[in-house]
């Protein structure tokens, strides 16, 4: 299957400090993005936490009973970014692989903080471009 790339992001209030610290926790992630039910690391019990960091791995459980493993495979803190690679497990595992990276910048605006959130998704193209709309709105809900 043919491998495609987009970009997508969004602007919004919150600090970008807030924002990574959204980012930073798994545990979190499902209180900005919609789409997802609970997020497990590997090697973290429940009720646990563990701050982002590349080589981290587990699983997201996601509406409609899908289900991806992870692996995070790079985490620049002071930069705001990270990369991580998704694996489809459920409801048939597949063999797409989705590579993504984010990135968080503050935007200078007179009237507060503004910050820009981005996203650079490459997988098979009818993947990418069918999550695009669900990352942009995800991206947004994470700005807010």
């Amino acid at each position: 299957m043919r491998r495609s790339e987009v970009w997508t992001s969004a602007r919004g209030p919150l600090p970008v400090d807030e924002a990574w610290d959204r980012y930073a926790d798994p545990s979190r992630w499902a209180d900005w993005a919609p789409h997802l039910r609970r997020v497990e690391v590997d090697g973290v019990s429940a009720g646990g936490s563990t701050r982002l960091h590349a080589g981290m791995s587990g699983r997201v459980h996601g509406t409609l009973g899908l289900a991806v493993d992870f692996v995070v495979s790079a985490v620049d803190e002071p930069a705001r970014t990270w990369s991580w690679t998704v694996r489809l497990v459920r409801p048939v595992p597949g063999p797409f692989r989705l590579d993504l990276h984010h990135t968080l910048v503050a935007l200078p605006d007179s009237t507060g903080p503004l910050t820009e959130a981005g996203l650079v998704l490459s997988g098979p193209a009818p993947v990418v471009l069918a999550y695009r709309p669900v990352a942009r709105w995800a991206l947004r809900r994470l700005v807010s």
